[in-house]
């Protein structure tokens, strides 16, 4: 080959290579922009879903992350990329009626690792550097909302269950546990009627003495076989992934409960009472009851346990919601309140959070004067609170320490005259 050949090889073979240079180019950018045209087209989807018009949608996107009075209202519309499949089965079927996807959710617990980063693109905005280093940390890590079982007890859910109480808790107040299991959390065939009980755990959160911690929580499981566990850490803020979590668990593994109670583990609760007012209700559609509370303001003082800022909430009003120490739902409407809370950002308080989840599916919560989640009385030092003949007619009243509750529990049951029933039912 000649200087003159050699020359025109080589030219056409720089020539081809700068046409597949800038084919590839093309290709490249044509695939991120259907790549961000689907993820548009997918939140618009997911926009949609909570009643809103794709135009909406559409116009809002651009100004998401904007600016700190912008924040909420978009990202409460948004779902966690973790969770599209499920989103897509939102029912949208007439309230209180099952949707047709039922039978879609999945048959195992299917989380079996973690891999999750925090989200630094949050750390540049203004908004963000305000906040307190807590709800930092909350929005750094609010994607990560799946994490896998320490410990599970899916036979609890086996046959029909009419009542599934389900009480949350934390590692080291075994001893609220065990009275709850000597009193009202107790198992037992009420009526033909079987009641089931379960505690939602999160790790220990104590770094020092986790693994002891741990240790008894595991020695206790094997005791009882009525604790469910989660890899995340026991905290104010985690109290919501332990909502989210044990509604995931419930659809998944629960189709034959007929009704789920739900409290704190230092309530006193009357079963039999629970009974007697689902008999005079068993007709009544999305059934959510218990201590309801309507156009509650979120608390802007920051040295209160339930400060919420504005970058995380602007508006006027929650929508209602019962308050956590304890509620009665229909296991339909839970297994719908599941695939709701998948079409919502994490909100740092539980109840207000399921009242969120309870706006999407258009249920409003029923009040109800025998759940007292904020003691029988405001004045906490009247005697009323100790009054055993209110709690016999109640249906929750919270904040009772062990010895407490105990000590109540043997009053009611005992051979105990009331001069007049007080008519709540």
């Amino acid at each position: 080959m000649n200087n003159r050949e050699r020359w025109r090889f080589y030219k056409r073979a720089t020539l081809m290579f700068f046409l597949a240079a800038v084919t590839l180019t093309v290709v490249h950018r044509g695939s991120i922009d259907m790549k961000s045209r689907f993820e548009l087209e997918r939140q618009v989807r997911m926009h949609v879903s909570d009643g809103a018009e794709p135009s909406a949608a559409l116009k809002e996107e651009p100004t998401f992350l904007a600016g700190a009075k912008q924040f909420w209202n978009i990202a409460v519309q948004r779902q966690n990329l973790h969770h599209q499949q499920q989103s897509e089965l939102l029912p949208t079927a007439p309230a209180g009626e099952p949707s047709s996807t039922e039978g879609l959710s999945p048959t195992t617990w299917d989380v079996t690792s973690l891999n999750c980063s925090p989200n630094l693109n949050l750390s540049h905005q203004p908004w963000f550097q305000d906040l307190a280093s807590n709800f930092q940390q909350f929005l750094l890590y609010r994607h990560c909302r799946l994490f896998p079982m320490v410990f599970n007890h899916p036979e609890k859910c086996s046959g029909e269950i009419f009542l599934l109480i389900v009480i949350k808790s934390v590692a080291t107040q075994h001893d609220r546990r065990e009275v709850i299991r000597k009193t009202w959390g107790k198992e037992q065939v009420l009526d033909g009627k079987r009641v089931k009980t379960l505690f939602l755990l999160g790790r220990p959160s104590n770094e020092a003495e986790r693994e002891n911690h741990q240790k008894l929580v595991e020695y206790e499981d094997k005791i009882y076989g009525d604790i469910l566990q989660w890899d995340f850490l026991d905290s104010f803020f985690n109290l919501t992934l332990k909502e989210t979590h044990f509604l995931k668990w419930f659809h998944t593994y629960c189709p034959g409960v007929r009704y789920v109670f739900k409290g704190d583990d230092d309530v006193f609760v009357s079963v039999e009472n629970i009974f007697e007012y689902l008999e005079s209700s068993k007709n009544e559609k999305n059934l959510f009851v218990g201590d309801v509370l309507v156009k509650a303001k979120p608390i802007r003082k920051k040295e209160n346990k339930y400060y919420i800022p504005e970058a995380l909430y602007n508006e006027t009003y929650y929508p209602p919601y019962a308050g956590g120490g304890g509620f009665l739902m229909d296991g339909i409407l839970a297994r719908r309140l599941d695939r709701a809370a998948n079409t919502l950002e994490l909100f740092p308080i539980d109840d207000v959070f399921l009242g969120m989840c309870l706006e999407v599916l258009h249920v409003t919560p029923t009040k109800h004067n025998a759940f007292k989640t904020f003691g029988l009385v405001k004045n906490r030092k009247s005697r009323l609170n100790r009054e055993p003949c209110f709690f016999k007619n109640m249906i929750v009243v919270h904040k009772l320490l062990p010895l407490e509750l105990m000590h109540m529990w043997d009053l009611v049951n005992s051979d105990l005259v009331c001069s007049q029933k007080v008519e709540l039912l």
